[in-house]
């Protein structure tokens, strides 16, 4: 009798996808490299970066040589996105490991760290930032900038002899086909993404390192400028400084504030605006509900603040810590400016809110999304129309075009897919803190599920903005691991894997 495990039975082409990560794995050498060459320049240990280089070469390039079994296409995409996001955080984590410096030489947290840096989550562990190398602290922004767009870069161009299985992987990351659209051929958008990633980046380097150089912001040192480069236009949010934003001067932090706004932006419109299509953000429909949720939800910030009796900010202050926080949250971007988690319950609430929102489609952005939220919302009115008018036809428009019914049920499921899932995390973070005896507010708990879920970062209380979730017990850390895994590509990949239709039938 045939295994029930032998790959022959299988509709998934096993050894296809393999190869494929393998190539994936080996190319991870590349970024590996950067550290390592800077910890070479600073004199210290590159043990860490050279083992890890060596080990991604030496598993990657047997794993590349696998024959396909057949020619890959969009199931082998969903396992394809699945593992790369696993493989990642996995590799992130080694230098950390091998570093053996502070909370995050342990394996556990190591792997908390990275996953939460290739998810571009931004929830952190450490508490003891200065026994870490520069290098470290590079390698911990690079995986960030990697997670936010890069690795989907490189896994495009890996699979561009695939026209559907690429494209698969495009639209599980983006949910959009836009982008697509951009270039004939998938590697000719890979690498049009790739060098547009590339070119914000080294604008916001240049950017942030002038105002030191201006000496509008001193303490923003090229290291700075760099590893906020790469946590800012990823929407990340790690940043080598405990005190994260709130380290540099006002002008900074506003400076901040479009480096977030622009890596939450649908890359396909700053591509168009580059190319001179300077109405394409006002002809998007999204992106004008996007610039309205923040203008909105910073002054209401702005005003909770100003009637809280415990803060005496000026009106500058006032107006620069609620724009930043807002944009920040809602960017699922992370970012401090001020320890938010001494404001007043309403303000917190808000932030809270935003958690739940993220930026545009198309962009480095993680949770709901304010497409899906814009869609369901004009659905809900439709519906609300025809419950008056029975025999009216109206159908849901979206930029001039009609969106179909089967796309508005995904968007409602899986909107509500993801509340489910908050709500049952919240729960749990709650009992296992319970069972070790570590006391948590109703706020602090529900924080921390939509922070990690949502791939926002920092949460309330323990995970606070100065905060760390290295109190955490290790099996909450875990689950947050997954969870951050799940946010990142967003739910239904895992979900898919999980059937047995899509192995067997």
């Amino acid at each position: 009798m045939r295994s029930t495990f032998d790959l022959s039975t299988l509709r998934v082409d096993v050894r296809g996808s393999l190869a494929l990560i393998g190539k994936i794995t080996k190319y991870l050498s590349v970024p590996l490299a950067i550290p390592l060459v800077f910890a070479l320049y600073e004199g210290v240990d590159v043990l860490p970066f050279a083992v890890t280089l060596v080990l991604v070469v030496v598993v990657g390039a047997p794993l590349e040589r696998i024959s396909p079994d057949t020619d890959p296409g969009p199931r082998e995409g969903y396992l394809i996105v699945a593992l790369t996001w696993l493989i990642l955080p996995v590799v992130g984590a080694i230098p950390f490991v091998l570093a053996g410096n502070g909370v995050i030489a342990d394996p556990v947290n190591a792997l908390f760290e990275s996953m939460s840096g290739t998810t571009t989550t931004g929830a952190t562990v450490i508490v003891d930032f200065d026994v870490h190398s520069r290098p470290i602290m590079l390698w911990r922004s690079l995986i960030q900038w990697i997670g936010g767009l890069s690795i989907l870069v490189i896994a495009v161009a890996v699979l561009s002899e695939l026209s559907v299985g690429g494209a698969q992987l495009m639209e599980t990351e983006t949910a959009t086909t836009s982008i697509r659209k951009l270039t004939p051929r998938i590697e000719g958008t890979a690498r049009l993404l790739g060098t547009l990633y590339l070119g914000l980046t080294a604008t916001v380097v240049v950017g942030l390192f002038a105002l030191n150089v201006v000496g509008l912001a001193p303490e923003m040192t090229l290291f700075d400028a760099v590893n906020h480069a790469f946590t800012g236009i990823s929407t990340s949010g790690f940043s080598p400084r405990a005190d994260s934003i709130a380290a540099f001067s006002p002008v900074a932090q506003w400076a901040v504030i479009p480096v977030m706004f622009v890596g939450a932006t649908n890359f396909v419109i700053i591509y168009r605006v580059i190319r001179g299509r300077y109405d394409a953000p006002l002809r998007s429909e999204e992106f004008r509900v996007y610039v309205g949720l923040v203008a909105f939800l910073s002054l209401l910030l702005a005003a909770l603040l100003a009637v809280d009796p415990q803060q005496q900010y000026s009106i500058e202050e006032m107006l620069r810590h609620a724009t930043f926080q807002v944009v920040s949250i809602l960017t699922t971007t992370g970012y401090a400016s001020a320890n938010f988690d001494l404001w007043s319950p309403s303000a917190k609430n808000v932030l809270f809110l935003c958690m739940f929102f993220g930026g545009m489609v198309g962009s480095t952005t993680c949770s709901i999304k304010v497409l899906r939220w814009l869609i369901i919302v004009k659905s809900l009115r439709r519906d609300i129309f025809t419950a008056v008018h029975p025999s009216a036809v109206r159908p849901v428009r979206l930029d001039g075009g009609i969106v179909s019914e089967d796309s508005i049920r995904q968007m409602y499921a899986y909107t509500m897919l993801n509340l489910v899932i908050f709500a049952c995390a919240t729960v749990f973070i709650i009992a296992d803190a319970a069972r070790v005896g570590l006391a948590l507010t109703e706020l602090e708990a529900l924080g921390a599920s939509a922070a990690t879920f949502l791939n926002i970062g920092p949460g309330f209380g323990l995970a606070g903005p100065f905060g760390s979730y290295v109190e955490f017990p290790a099996t909450t850390k875990m689950v947050m691991v997954v969870l951050m895994w799940v946010g990142r590509i967003e739910v239904i990949p895992v979900l898919v894997l999980l059937t047995r239709t899509y192995w067997r039938d």
